[in-house]
């Protein structure tokens, strides 16, 4: 008798295992995609989240049968959240040095130019870092363009002043309180549009950039290896084109 319930204790735990494991690997599947607002790549209208970046990840998941979440937050937070939380991808980031051991990669998922930019009409000429090295640069915390120019010998509260986001650099721009702004080439032209900071033009070229999406570390290896193939038949596809271009 007692063999016997033992046997039906068994039978009802290998069932309940075998009913239980499916949500458990949907739950362990699931990605948390984050970004911050950087547009024209990452931004919110209309209540939804779009941009160049995010509609290719978007894309790129659905093609990989992926569920995921999507949420905008300050960049620091999102970097933190990639960094430390199991099945996260922050996009899109420059793929630095400093950070290639840290994360997994997937991309590129498109490229930015970083550039100084100054308020139209300035005087100041840029042919070089070193040049602008005289002048307070604006940045922020935790961007690669940022963590660039300290590499390379600016000095933080001096000449590089960080901000929190790149909207506060812009009205510091307007406000004269920096000479020039550090940041992407595409994304300085759409905040002063939008915000309505007045006009800027772009002096020097700091370095050109691809883009990616930094997965956790702990990211199984078969699921990067799977995205980065979809993400070159969507390049063959002409679909990263068609996406760019609806932002130009």
């Amino acid at each position: 008798m007692l063999q016997v319930k033992l046997k039906n204790y068994i039978s009802f735990f290998i069932a309940l295992f075998f009913l239980i494991l499916p949500y458990q690997l949907f739950a362990a599947n699931k990605i948390i995609a984050v970004t911050e607002h950087y547009p024209p790549y990452n931004m919110i209208e209309n209540e939804n989240i779009v941009g160049v970046s995010a509609d290719i990840m978007r894309e790129l998941f659905k093609r990989a049968k992926i569920e995921y979440t999507l949420n905008i937050y300050p960049w620091a937070h999102s970097y933190k959240l990639a960094l430390e939380e199991p099945n996260t991808v922050v996009f899109a980031t420059s793929r630095t040095p400093e950070r290639e051991k840290l994360f997994k990669w997937v991309g590129p998922i498109g490229e930015s130019n970083w550039a100084f930019f100054a308020k139209k009409g300035s005087k100041i000429v840029i042919k070089s870092l070193e040049d602008a090295k005289k002048f307070r640069v604006g940045g922020y915390y935790g961007d690669a363009t940022s963590e660039y120019l300290i590499k390379n010998g600016f000095i933080k509260d001096k000449s590089l002043l960080l901000a929190t986001n790149e909207v506060q650099n812009a009205f510091k721009l307007e406000a004269g309180r920096i000479d020039l702004w550090a940041t992407g080439s595409l994304l300085a032209p759409y905040i002063s549009e939008s915000e309505k900071t007045g006009s800027i033009v772009e002096l020097f070229t700091i370095k050109k950039s691809d883009l990616y999406a930094a997965f956790n570390i702990k990211t199984d290896e078969t699921l990067i290896k799977k995205l980065n193939a979809l993400l070159v038949q969507m390049n063959k596809d002409k679909v990263i084109d068609n996406i760019s271009k609806k932002y130009k």
